[in-house]
Order: C-alpha cells, then structure tokens, then sequence
C-alpha cells in the first residue's frame, strides 16, 4: 500500500517496509496517475513521488462486514423500489485471485454503473437520458469459498462526457474490492467486448497496451439462460503478472 506524503522522494529503505514477498509490477506495465488524454489527472496526479507507508494495527485490522449485513438481493440490481429495470439483462461473474492463482474467499465486492441508458444516479449526472425508477446502479457480493461472484444486472448505456470533442466512456461497470483489512481496498473498471468507443476513451486508454485485455470481460455464452440474460465473466486478479489494471486512489470519479 502507498501513501502520497507529499514531503519527501521514495527511499531505497522503503522496500524494508513492503509485504514479504511483494514485488512491485513494472512501471511500464502500471496505469499512470496522470495521463495526458484524460484532462483531470493533471489536477488530481501527485506533485512528489510517494513513499511506502508501514503498515501498523490500524492498517491491518478490521472493518469487520458481518455475515447478515450483505445479502442475495444485494446482487440483483435489475430489482429495485418494487419493479424491474429497463435493459439488456446480463450476469456478471468471475473469480477474485492472488498472484498464484488462488480464490480469494470473503472479499467484498461492490459495483457501481450507469443504467441502460448510460445515466448514474448521481446529482451532478444531468445529461438528458432517463432515469430509471427501478436502478439505482449499485450492489454488493462477498465472494464464496472458491472466490467466485455474480451479479445480475442490466448491460449499461454509453455516455457523454466533457473530457474532449464528442467524448463518450464506452460501457463498463465500476468495482471495488475490499479484503479483511482497511488497506486491502481496490478499484477498477470493467469493459464488455469489442466495443466501439475504445479507440477514444483515454481512460481506457491509460492502460499501457499489453495489459488492456485484463479489463475486458469475456461473453460467456454457457453461462446465458435461454430467454432470459446474457452473460459475461471476468477474473479479478490482484498481483502479478496477470494483475487487473486498477485506478490509483487519485482516479475515482463518477466516470
């Protein structure tokens, strides 16, 4: 875990405070803070170059989620205020994995997305697409013992933003993991198959090249129930080689 301190350059003696047996994923392999096609970064990217912060009791312990607080229709977001939301039906299921492979079991897993017509619930969201009384983009799994997750939701919409001319985020759907620590947060975004707008969304495009097909789902057509949703998987891996590109903690925002 880094910290940006602001004050001061990374040590070499830094490397005495990291995880035994971490190793850091190359530079040229890592989605930069800043990026120059995707205008906020510049003010939201680090002046100085972080520091690795030890990690002491607070850091390590907790939050403790309880096995009550996330149920089954937190994982079902076509199903909301008493009705059902408009769209294309899709599940959305994977596997969260450490760097050897391994499920990683009881790590929360929540989502937030635009519904079907590429629209959040959000108060600074005022583009004219509907709103849909029955979405409100967010759910929430904890995943099982072999570290699989599954959502039901609605495929979301494209949608325009101000970042260039004509600028619209192909669809994706935002996830952040939280492990059994206050460190062990993630957040990342995933992509759906040979969509358009990749070529221009430089969010997307901040991944250096070789690792964008790890943010990518894959369609799933064995996982599809005949007349009722399509369906897409996607492995999340935290470390190593194969890591999911994930946003610094300067990146989020509602795109």
């Amino acid at each position: 875990m880094t910290g940006d301190t602001s004050r001061a350059p990374r040590s070499t003696a830094t490397s005495a405070l990291l995880p035994p047996g971490y190793v850091r994923e190359p530079a040229a392999s890592r989605t930069p803070v800043a990026f120059a096609g995707y205008r906020s970064t510049a003010l939201r990217a680090p002046l100085r170059t972080p520091v690795d912060l030890p990690h002491r009791l607070t850091e390590v312990t907790g939050p403790v989620l309880g096995e009550d607080r996330v149920t089954a229709a937190d994982a079902d977001l076509t199903l909301r205020a008493g009705g059902e939301a408009q769209g294309q039906r899709v599940f959305v299921h994977g596997r969260v994995l450490d760097s050897d492979g391994r499920p990683v079991p009881h790590a929360l897993v929540e989502v937030w997305q635009a519904n079907a017509a590429g629209r959040y619930r959000h108060v600074v969201d005022n583009w004219p697409a509907p709103l849909d009384p029955h979405f409100d983009g967010l759910g929430r799994v904890v995943t099982d013992s072999l570290g699989r997750y599954e959502f039901t939701t609605v495929k979301p919409g494209a949608y325009p933003w101000g970042n260039h001319h004509n600028a619209w985020r192909p669809a994706h759907i935002h996830f952040s993991l939280f492990g059994q620590a206050f460190t062990q947060r993630l957040v990342t975004q995933m992509y759906f198959p040979d969509d358009p707008l990749f070529g221009q969304d430089p969010i997307f495009n901040a991944i250096p090249p070789a690792a964008r097909y790890r943010a990518i789902s894959r369609f799933d057509l064995e996982r599809t129930q005949a007349d009722w949703a399509l369906a897409y998987q996607w492995d999340i891996v935290l470390r190593g080689r194969d890591q999911t590109p994930f946003e610094t903690d300067d990146d989020g925002d509602l795109a």
